[in-house]
């Protein structure tokens, strides 16, 4: 996904309603701030506010993530044409088929993720049908002790915990000389087509470890669990 294409579709969506980043933000529940980012390209809405984006302005998932309308191609000529209408005849018999088999696939629901650790404040959302579950956590906040310090480097691992297995979900990109709110202050998470299903996450706990190698070589592990606001059905 391209974040700026995505974030000027978001910005011309604003404008051509006569909206100001206030009054979008009021509509979607979120900051001005958080608009602001959108528009900028330094992040994109959670799949919760993807969706409430889309049907607030009829507007189709799709050409949100990928930026904008796909412009028409030129007409060909008329060799081309039939070429490409014969195709376009086997394309659409198969094409019945695939659908008639995504559309198990569709109809997603949306849950709120958060954080059960009291130091961290953890924002996102999970998208799910009965198949697969898709995971964006876009705004992860320390709010423990005033830890100010500049870390030689901060990396963070997304885990599935199932009894004493762990698995890696996800990792974020590894920075160096930075503090641990600088670093989590542009830190988003996404993973698509995540296997496990909404409804085992009440027996495999996700959770966010983070690891910090200060000046002296020690490293600090914040191990953060995250839950589903709401049970899947």
């Amino acid at each position: 996904m391209d974040q700026d294409k995505i974030g000027n579709f978001i910005k011309s969506i604003r404008l051509g309603n006569n909206l100001t980043q206030k009054e979008l933000a009021d509509k979607l529940g979120v900051t001005y701030q958080a608009v602001s980012k959108w528009e900028n390209g330094r992040n994109i809405p959670d799949l919760s506010i993807i969706k409430k984006l889309c049907d607030e302005f009829d507007i189709d998932i799709d050409e949100l993530l990928n930026g904008g309308k796909k412009l028409k191609e030129k007409e060909p000529n008329k060799i081309i044409k039939n070429i490409i209408t014969a195709v376009l005849i086997v394309t659409v018999l198969f094409g019945i088929y695939i659908i008639n088999n995504l559309n198990s696939n569709k109809n997603f629901e949306f849950k709120t993720i958060s954080s059960q650790c009291k130091d961290f404040n953890i924002t996102g959302s999970a998208a799910y049908n009965k198949d697969k579950t898709s995971i964006y956590i876009s705004n992860i906040e320390f709010c423990g002790n005033n830890d100010n310090e500049e870390y030689y480097s901060i990396e963070c691992t997304l885990y599935e915990n199932n009894n004493d297995t762990k698995t890696k979900v996800s990792s974020c990109d590894r920075k160096k000389h930075i503090t641990l709110k600088d670093y989590l202050k542009d830190l988003d998470i996404k993973v698509n087509n995540y296997s496990t299903t909404c409804k085992k996450f009440t027996s495999n706990t996700l959770s966010l470890e983070i690891q910090a190698i200060n000046k002296d070589n020690k490293t600090i592990t914040y191990n953060i669990p995250i839950k589903l606001n709401d049970d899947c059905k």
